[in-house]
């Protein structure tokens, strides 16, 4: 990928398939968000988010947690490897990794995180299988995405964009996500492009 650098650059942090990754590559390809990814870091190896990275020119990295590595010494170490890269925003698009104050204080109010619920609801892993099977056991009336910025809890932190997403009677875990990713990808591009025409308006 050819290096602009008047534009905001964002490194993204993925843990597997890399759908979210992707939908921010092709805005960015279209303009719609006025950025550069210039890197990508995955937690896991054959991450299929990595070879969405390097169909795009985008340099793909891996780094996974070594057998009984200290957790802030492993942020460090990942703060250092993202800082190379010079980012203004640091997008956690499914990283499965709860991210210490290590790595946060790196990047003040530079970290992003997408998540599959509303703030509050259904924090961690399986967001939209738990929200499905709570529709079927008390019927709540709906789920939803945020995009925030983490702090050291578990996808809690300042909001910056939320969303809710109805539930249906005729809703299969199957619909329900693919409902959800797309709302997921349009929150996480509507919120990248605002804080990125803002920062071209501040140089």
């Amino acid at each position: 990928m050819a290096d602009y650098p008047l534009l905001p650059r964002l490194v993204v942090l993925i843990s597997g398939n890399g759908s979210n990754l992707q939908a921010i590559l092709d805005a960015c390809a279209e303009g719609v968000i006025p950025a550069q990814v210039v890197a990508v870091v995955s937690s896991k190896r054959g991450a299929l988010g990595l070879e969405r990275a390097r169909r795009a020119n985008i340099a793909a990295n891996v780094h996974p947690i070594s057998r009984g590595q200290d957790r802030r010494e492993y942020d460090t170490e990942l703060a250092d490897l993202v800082a190379s890269y010079q980012p203004d925003w640091v997008v956690l698009a499914g990283w499965m990794r709860i991210l210490s104050m290590a790595f946060l204080e790196r990047f003040p109010q530079r970290v992003q995180n997408l998540h599959p619920a509303l703030p509050g609801m259904f924090p961690g892993t399986h967001a939209i299988q738990r929200a499905f099977e709570a529709y079927r056991r008390v019927h709540i009336e709906h789920t939803g995405a945020s995009y925030l910025v983490p702090d050291e809890g578990v996808d809690s932190g300042p909001v910056l964009a939320q969303e809710d997403v109805p539930l249906y009677s005729d809703d299969t875990l199957e619909s329900l996500e693919t409902r959800l990713h797309n709302v997921e990808h349009r929150l996480m591009v509507t919120t990248l492009k605002t804080l990125c025409l803002q920062h071209e308006t501040r140089i």
